[in-house]
């Protein structure tokens, strides 16, 4: 039986920074996540809300980060809902950790035909395949839990796990490049390039410090800290002429880029509360 390590912290804080704005932002909300936070179960003891006085969950200090989280999530399951509506039916994360599209849209998912692939490090995979079953989620026959070794041979783990490259796909990548070296990055790209054409990649992208609003520089900073403290140390920065070469180098035929302007228009418009996200994280999206 593989043995649980359970998720890394920065899934769990993207799960919690999800819940974050449903308990701290008003309504009406980007995205509603509280399944992650379900999942994490991040508190000991009786305050079932301590996990709120952790540091990196400063309401003010968090703000626009949290808005680019919960924009980011939303975009995504447009994209993928939007894809399933002309008939695309693989949806493919790929570093899935909290990931909860599965449980929050399974009605959507059911409907669209849509079969689900989370592709995930070994130990993270056991231990969220237990917290599923205990919370009464469970794994339906159209979800498909795919322990991986990013570092081995992980593309012929996924297509042993039943994912068919010959067949159009959404393939989603988000908050892992800046983990990942441009080679590594360069390699993925190439896999998800070769799908069927028809197939469509999302992923996000850091932006060099220098390239992020003033106010939210030292934020990056302490983030940046924070993750090589923790062993899993940013690697990879681009600026969005970066990351769309790199995906046309890899072979897809057209990219897009996401910026956060766009976001904003897209989910924060009107809102009194000055919520948006920054320009930090942005998206990228590829076409095979």
């Amino acid at each position: 039986m593989p043995t649980e390590t359970g998720p890394d912290h920065t899934a769990v804080r993207t799960a919690l920074w999800r819940a974050l704005h449903l308990r701290a932002d008003p309504p009406p909300y980007v995205i509603e996540d509280e399944v992650g936070l379900r999942l994490a179960e991040p508190d000991a003891g009786e305050d079932a809300d301590g996990w709120r006085a952790r540091p990196d969950m400063d309401v003010e200090a968090t703000r626009r980060t949290r808005a680019s989280i919960v924009a980011r999530a939303r975009f995504v399951e447009d994209l993928v809902l939007a894809e399933a509506g002309r008939g695309v039916d693989q949806y493919l994360v790929l570093g899935a950790g909290l990931d909860t599209f599965a449980q929050r849209r399974a009605a959507d998912a059911v409907a669209a035909g849509l079969r689900v692939f989370e592709a995930d490090r070994t130990g993270a995979v056991a231990w969220k395949r237990r917290r599923l079953t205990e919370l009464g989620y469970g794994v339906p026959d159209w979800l498909t839990p795919v322990p991986v070794d990013f570092e081995g041979d992980w593309w012929g783990q996924l297509a042993a796990a039943g994912f068919d490259p010959r067949r159009p796909a959404v393939v989603a990548s988000a908050g892992v490049t800046m983990y990942l070296t441009e080679d590594a990055v360069a390699a993925t790209f190439r896999h998800i390039a070769g799908l069927a054409p028809g197939s469509t990649l999302v992923t996000t992208f850091l932006r060099p410090i220098e390239d992020v609003e003033p106010d939210q520089q030292e934020q990056l900073r302490v983030a940046q800290r924070g993750a090589r403290a923790s062993g899993t140390p940013f690697l990879s920065f681009y600026a969005p002429e970066r990351m769309a070469a790199l995906a046309r180098e890899a072979g897809f035929r057209d990219t897009r880029h996401v910026p956060a302007e766009e976001l904003t228009d897209r989910y924060f418009a009107g809102r009194t509360d000055g919520l948006r996200p920054s320009r930090g994280e942005e998206l990228l999206v590829a076409f095979t």
